[in-house]
């Protein structure tokens, strides 16, 4: 097993080496800014004004914690995602994670990107074990603002 953890990790370094000189896509067009950004009927777009405060975050974030509502929050409340995170991961419900258990996750990953079965992935299999991200909204400037 300690074989399949090395290998595992030499895959993930020859991934890193592989892609480190890549070239970086550059954008082919200039973001739109708010100030320069137009509707169809030629008014200027803006983003909604959000009626949420600081404040108002933080007393729900403070809300999601408190689970007993004793306007406290407790170390176990505190860590309580953690807590679900390690369950996840303990499997066997031993109290402990192993590092069977801590590369489950891993291994099948490299397991369904290996389509061929000869246990080596090609870019293109390697290409699929990237995580995916969330697309980042484009920039809204204020008005004025510049850069």
């Amino acid at each position: 097993m300690l074989a399949l953890g090395v290998a595992v990790l030499a895959l993930v370094a020859a991934g890193f080496l592989w892609t480190r000189n890549a070239p970086v896509a550059t954008a082919s067009e200039a973001p739109r800014f708010a100030a320069d950004a137009t509707a169809a009927d030629d008014q200027p777009l803006e983003a909604p004004a959000s009626a949420v405060t600081d404040a108002d975050r933080e007393v729900r974030r403070f809300a999601r914690y408190d689970k007993d509502t004793d306007a406290l929050i407790s170390r176990d409340e505190y860590l309580v995602n953690r807590t679900k995170a390690f369950a996840k991961l303990d499997v066997n419900g031993d109290g402990k994670v192993g590092f069977d258990e801590y590369a489950a996750t891993t291994v099948a990953k490299f397991g369904k990107a290996d389509r061929d079965g000869d246990g080596a992935l090609a870019a293109k299999e390697f290409a699929t074990t990237a995580a995916k991200r969330k697309a980042k909204p484009a920039c809204v400037c204020e008005k004025g603002d510049e850069g």
